[in-house]
């Protein structure tokens, strides 16, 4: 009797998923409607314009942000201007031409010069050259945090000793204390090997989300440093209770933000990764519901060179985990979608 017992549970576990993996796909898109990085409305006209060669619609989007002290906005979108220069550069190099004083075309001509730089092999020559430039780009206006986000990614760049990386910071908060941008580009820097420690950072992070406003994504910086904990296969220095309460802190601020919103979006993608790695299924499968069609880089570019398959790999892993443990007397009625802040979670003492 005890030879049939493995084969009997292989069995029980395949009826399992076989019966409850149709349901949960419930709320799920189609592999083929998930978008990786899709721009909002506003950023996406700006992107087919560059690409047809126009800059125009980007220098009228960045000016509003900045006129409109769109802080977020702005810093998002420098980003995914900048990164599209990187590869499509000739409507950038327009700009800078047309406009060379241009407040806008200089903040994202230091973005691409950062990213530049970090992709060469001469990384830290030629991410110390540009140092002027992004302090041209801090002149621009001096409302404007975003210069000092990327100031800050500079400093971790270049390893900047921790007093010049107080200055940034100073900067940067006394502009917007509560700069989602700017406080992610300070946990980065804090994370680094040289400048902290784990605890150091989920102590900042932590702060930050306890001072944050309402419905503000600095209240997920804790997650953050929880995947940055996680990535580096942390041992026992972190209690794994401080780990759950991180990803608690994350579901309840995805809980004020409609589902399949972009906005949210790589808080979620982020969100899934750690508990999937705290082993909270149930939670992981509400969250990719929440999720929708927006798939992001981050964080499955730090686990594979095809983000968006190892996303849609790694949704269907869960989906399946899910199924697996559920009984095989499920019935869908006894299926809603998850919604409780510990849903799937084993013990929580060390997995």
């Amino acid at each position: 009797m005890s030879s049939t017992m493995p084969l009997l549970r292989a069995l029980i576990r395949t009826v399992r998923m076989a019966r409850n993996t149709s349901g949960l796909a419930a709320g799920l898109p189609d592999d083929d409607e998930v978008l990786l990085d899709a721009p909002d409305e506003r950023l996406g006209p700006a992107l087919v314009a560059a690409g047809r060669g126009d800059f125009g619609a980007a220098a009228a989007l960045l000016r509003a942000t900045r006129e409109g002290a769109e802080w977020e906005n702005r810093d998002r979108y420098t980003a995914r201007l900048a990164a599209f220069a990187l590869s499509r550069g000739e409507w950038f190099d327009d700009w800078r031409a047309a406009a060379p004083h241009d407040p806008d075309a200089t903040l994202v001509g230091a973005e691409l010069a950062l990213c530049r730089g970090r992709r060469s092999p001469a990384r830290a020559e030629l991410l110390r050259r540009i140092a002027p430039l992004v302090s041209a780009a801090a002149e621009g206006d001096p409302r404007d945090p975003v210069p000092w986000r990327i100031a800050l990614d500079h400093a971790r760049g270049t390893d900047a000793p921790r007093t010049e990386f107080e200055r940034v910071w100073a900067q940067a908060v006394r502009r917007s204390p509560h700069h989602y941008g700017c406080h992610v580009a300070a946990l980065r820097y804090l994370c680094a090997a040289r400048h902290g420690s784990h605890d150091a950072c989920l102590d900042f992070a932590e702060r930050a989300a306890r001072d944050a406003l309402p419905g503000s994504l600095v209240q997920a910086l804790p997650v953050r440093a929880a995947f940055a904990y996680l990535m580096e296969d942390g041992g026992g220095a972190v209690p794994r209770e401080r780990l759950h309460a991180a990803a608690d802190l994350a579901v309840a601020l995805s809980r004020e933000y409609p589902d399949a919103d972009p906005w949210p979006a790589e808080a979620r993608n982020l969100l899934v990764y750690v508990l999937i790695r705290l082993d909270r299924w149930e939670d992981a499968l509400d969250q990719l519901r929440r999720i929708g069609p927006y798939a992001t880089s981050f964080p499955w570019d730090r686990l594979s060179d095809d983000p968006l398959g190892q996303f849609l790999e790694l949704r269907d892993g869960i989906r399946l985990q899910v199924a697996s443990e559920r009984p095989l007397r499920a019935r869908r009625r006894d299926l809603p979608h998850p919604r409780g802040g510990h849903g799937g979670r084993g013990p929580r003492g060390d997995h």
